[in-house]
């Protein structure tokens, strides 16, 4: 199930906006003020957690954690009332609050947070295992493909250039494990790797890798955009400092 299945959000953009200020860190892309990455974030938490059976659903309520803390560290959940409309959602978003509001109303069943990780080593990369990329993907399928800078795309040498990208990549994290960010996709931890393809320390794009059953080595699945790793990224954490910024 989505939010937008569960709730009627009512002015959403005014809620997102409102949840931004509680919770203040850069939520759009460059110089855009449409709240994207919180809205995505937002989004795909509910599904999580949905999944989890972590929404709380009482007769005069339902909750959920949102992940996001105030200025004070202290939890923000998302809050619902029913809805009156007839023949929609069965929920109304009423707002944002933290927990002091929710339990100064005598509100106590605070649910928990999205878990994601099962495994804490699989945060980390691992520097003596190889990276192999997938190529058949990265540079056969034509979505994937459009990813890379078209002056890449059109080389007869991408396929030198992608090699050579990776091993300053390797130099990267071998500086500093913490450059390997981790994301969540379809149900799985993977590690975001940066690979500068145009200018040396400059991440055109991020290869998304996970350990073989074995756990021998990485294979490089896919090549992401810098907004799509991002999306993906922030489920986890915040992205302060890191290569992959908004």
């Amino acid at each position: 199930m989505n939010l937008f299945e569960f709730t009627y959000c009512g002015n959403y953009n005014r809620q997102i906006e409102k949840l931004s200020r509680m919770s203040p860190e850069k939520w759009s892309f460059g110089d855009t003020n449409d709240n994207g990455i919180l809205k995505g974030y937002l989004e795909n938490t509910f599904k999580r957690l949905y999944e989890e059976e972590k929404v709380v659903e009482k007769k005069e309520y339902a909750i959920f954690h949102t992940g996001l803390f105030n200025r004070y560290y202290q939890p923000i959940y998302a809050y619902f009332v029913p809805n009156l409309v007839p023949d929609r959602q069965n929920w109304y978003l009423d707002g944002f609050y933290t927990d002091y509001s929710l339990l100064k109303a005598k509100i106590t069943e605070l649910p928990e947070r999205a878990s994601y990780v099962e495994n804490p080593s699989d945060l980390v990369f691992d520097t003596n295992l190889p990276i192999v990329p997938q190529y058949e993907h990265i540079f056969g399928d034509e979505e994937n493909a459009q990813r890379l800078p078209e002056n890449v795309r059109s080389s007869g040498m991408r396929l030198q250039l992608f090699d050579g990208a990776l091993r300053q990549t390797r130099r990267i994290l071998e500086s500093d494990y913490k450059a390997a960010i981790p994301q969540y996709y379809n149900h799985t931890i993977q590690l975001l790797l940066p690979i500068c393809l145009q200018n040396s320390g400059v991440p055109d794009l991020a290869l998304a890798c996970v350990k073989t059953p074995d756990g021998s080595k990485y294979l490089g699945r896919t090549c992401l955009t810098l907004r799509m790793a991002y999306h993906n990224a922030r489920l986890l954490a915040r992205m302060d400092g890191s290569w992959l910024k908004a």
